[in-house]
Formats: structure tokens, sequence, C-alpha cells
């Protein structure tokens, strides 16, 4: 589903007590998105040996000029699988600023300075629009809500390696905790985790599914989901079921012990 934000207000203020005022909401989509006003594509940008370099289009279907910005930040995860941003001059991008008048439509250029060599390298190109405190019909000022979107990209390395695993499945207290890990040398996007729990006899107990994300080369991230009140005393299987956009499926077999589901 595409979302479409559309430019708000703030709940008007006098203008005095917004000399120093900022307020930024901030949006980051991984598709082409629409701000109800701009729009950016590509929704991914890949690069290699070959091809350094891609266009980013910025389109303006607002009915006044829109001033933007772009901010190059290298792409990391940490050790719980958090997106962790840092800036980098590894990604350069020019106009790193722009002015789009209504209707009109203009590129970005974006290239490596340094190719990936046995992994991956991954950024994200923020473009955001920048606030502009606007005057209403009572004379008090109102700050615009901006959307900005982080395209991401990836900088593939000699030989791409598609490997994750399922490292670890626990149920504690009801809970279960599953961790993915990606062991290849690119990313992977998790589309989303089942959980499928079944009874001694084989028949379903409970089915959870939750949403996925990103996975980064060398990265992992746990998922963690209560079983459904009641039926984990009856549950004596878990299979734990991950699907990805890299045509791999994970897969783990959990054991219940009816112990494990006391609180």
């Amino acid at each position: 589903m595409t979302v479409k934000p559309s430019r708000l207000a703030i709940a008007a203020l006098p203008v005095q007590a917004l000399c120093c005022a900022v307020f930024a909401f901030i949006v980051m989509l991984p598709v082409n998105s629409y701000s109800g006003q701009w729009r950016v594509t590509p929704a991914r940008v890949f690069l290699d040996r070959d091809v350094k370099s891609s266009v980013i289009t910025v389109v303006n279907e607002a009915e006044e000029k829109v001033s933007l910005q772009g901010r190059a930040m290298e792409w990391t995860q940490d050790a719980e699988g958090k997106d962790v941003y840092k800036d980098t001059n590894d990604l350069v991008f020019f106009p790193r600023m722009l002015l789009i008048n209504k209707g009109e439509q203009k590129i970005i250029r974006a290239g490596m300075k340094i190719p990936a060599a046995t992994r991956e390298k991954t950024y994200r190109l923020f473009i955001e629009e920048i606030p502009q405190p606007r005057k209403s019909t009572d004379d008090t000022a109102q700050l615009a809500v901006t959307v900005r979107f982080g395209v991401p990209i990836f900088v593939k390395p000699f030989k791409d390696e598609v490997k994750g695993e399922i490292t670890s499945a626990t149920l504690a207290k009801g809970v279960v905790t599953a961790s993915i890990k990606n062991s290849g040398n690119i990313h992977f996007r998790i589309g989303s985790v089942t959980l499928k729990g079944t009874n001694s006899q084989g028949a379903e107990t409970f089915t959870t599914k939750l949403d996925g994300w990103y996975l980064l080369a060398d990265a992992a991230r746990n998922y963690t989901a209560p079983i459904p009140q009641g039926k984990c005393g009856e549950t004596t299987q878990i299979e734990i079921v991950a699907t990805t956009d890299a045509k791999i499926t994970l897969t783990r077999q959990l054991n219940v012990e009816k112990a494990l589901c006391l609180p």
C-alpha cells in the first residue's frame, strides 16, 4: 500500500512565540513515495563496478514551489538489528539543494567514490523538504509538517552470496523469540516471520505473523511475539518461517515445554 501523507499545519500560535520554534515530522519509506506534494523515484538504487552512478527523479505535484535538501548517510545495523546512520563522503550526489516549481521535475545524480569489494556497502540518500513558516488569516504563524524520504543505495560486491539462518529460537513465559541472521555478503528484505503452533496430533493451535524489514549483510535481528492466551499449554511444537525477497526461506522448529508457558 502506498502511503500518501499530505502536508499538514500545526495548530496556530502567536508569531512571537514561534521565533525560535522548529518542527518537522519525519517519514522514511522504502518504496516509491508521495508526500501529497512531491514524489521520489526509484524506490531503490543499485550500484556496482560497472554501474557507478544513478539518477533519482523528484517530481513536484504541489500547487506551489518546494525547496528540498539532500544528505548522504552510511547505513549499518547494530547488534540488535536497529538501523544506524552516520554522515559519509563515500557517496557523492548533486545538487545538494533543489528548488522545484509547480509541475516540474528535477534529477539528483548520485554515485560512489569507493566500490564494494567482498561485502555490499549500504547507504541512504535522504531527501527532505525544508520547512517554511506560514502566515494564517488571523496573523498567527504556522509551521508546515515536512516529510523526508531515505532512498536506499546498495553498492554490490564482486560476487553476491545470499545466505541467512534462524540462529536461535526460545520460549520463555509464553513469549517466543527468534533470532534471524544474514550470514551472506548482501542485504535481503524479510517479508514476514510466521509462527505456527501445533499440538501433539499435528493440529494447528495458533498462527502469528510479524512484519519484516531490511537485514543487512552480517546483521541479526530478534523477532518476538507472545503465544495467544490459552494456546501455549496445548501447543507442543512451533514452526518458525521467515520469507525473504532473496528467494530463500528460513525455517526452524521449536519444541514447547509447558513449564515455559508459565508467567
